[in-house]
């Protein structure tokens, strides 16, 4: 009973002095930004130094102005976000990649803006500094000889995997956004080639289409007449697409249109054939998936379910002998 009162208390006394290092965090982190929110501690930006000589000019249209940034929760967000995005650059100069991250975000379908995909690794990591702050809480609650290193080596862990996490999410956002531009591809194909079989143009074609569907490959093709509208011929705004997806079936169909508007190929054929790859493309993936499945079929079987089939067929003997003796 005094030994179960003793842990009782060591355990209360070690939350009270968790609590109160929480405490101390939360106190200094506010009064680091509150200091660096002084006018003193802040240096002016080149537009500060400019703005009192640039007054007089014209104000731009409201319509060329970037929409305001969404608003935090109590303004949190605004007050952190100097910070954030300067550990963002921080986060981006240590890793790189940044023609990369642009390019994947252009596959995912989201802004190529580098700069707030790294304040989100901030973020993320931050999270996971939490989560594992949380982690070696419990386990200084239950160790309490556990070394101050390894407490912090997993708060690093925690920060590092919440980094690599939101990249890895990245890559697998842009991976299925584009497995689902494959599925819709055989079908967008082939109504392209209905329409210009019907008596429409390219263009005209394109327009019926993305009327018609709905998906992942329609939005960009939405894009591509988006940017022929706006001044740019067909062919630059259907390679527009192929940049923007790393697809090797879409780079050929891109090519296959340009080819055919360009020297007046007969555009049907064309798109019926880029469907035909398309399905063929698709029936090897599966194969080559089913053969992988069924390799990792074999695992269980090899390592789980013959071991045990074995076991029992020579268990029954093993006994018998032993019985004998």
């Amino acid at each position: 009973m005094n030994e179960l009162v003793t842990r009782l208390s060591a355990v209360v006394e070690s939350g009270w002095s968790w609590l109160g290092a929480s405490l101390g965090v939360m106190v200094l982190a506010g009064a680091t930004l509150v200091l660096a929110g002084l006018p003193m501690s802040r240096v002016p930006t080149l537009d500060d130094r400019l703005e009192p000589y640039l007054r007089d000019t014209p104000r731009p249209s409201s319509l060329l102005a970037a929409p305001p940034p969404e608003r935090g929760p109590f303004g949190l967000l605004e007050l952190l976000h100097p910070y954030v995005t300067a550990a963002g650059g921080v986060v981006g100069g240590i890793l790189g990649g940044s023609t990369s991250v642009a390019q994947r975000l252009q596959r995912a379908g989201l802004p190529a803006d580098v700069d707030r995909f790294r304040a989100e690794q901030v973020l993320w990591g931050a999270i996971g500094g939490v989560a594992g702050l949380a982690v070696t809480s419990i386990i200084s609650v239950a160790q309490s000889n556990l070394s101050a290193p390894v407490l912090v080596g997993l708060v690093l862990v925690g920060v590092l995997g919440g980094v690599t996490g939101r990249d890895y999410a990245l890559s697998r956002t842009a991976a299925r956004r584009e497995a689902r531009m494959l599925t819709e591809f055989p079908t967008v194909a082939e109504l392209l080639a209905l329409a210009v079989s019907a008596g429409e143009g390219a263009i005209g074609a394109l327009e019926r289409v993305c009327r018609l569907s709905r998906g992942e490959l329609s939005d960009e093709l939405r894009h591509c007449l988006a940017d022929a509208r706006a001044g740019a011929n067909l062919p630059t705004a259907l390679q527009g697409l192929a940049d923007r997806t790393g697809l090797i079936s879409l780079s050929r169909f891109v090519d296959g249109i340009v080819v055919a508007v360009e020297r007046g190929t007969p555009l049907a054929e064309v798109l019926r054939a880029q469907a035909q790859d398309v399905r063929e493309d698709s029936r090897r993936t599966l194969m080559e998936q089913g053969g992988k499945k069924e390799i990792l079929m074999m695992v269980p079987v090899v390592f789980l379910i013959l071991p045990v089939t074995v076991l029992f067929a020579i268990y029954p003997g093993v006994s018998f002998l032993r019985f004998q003796l």
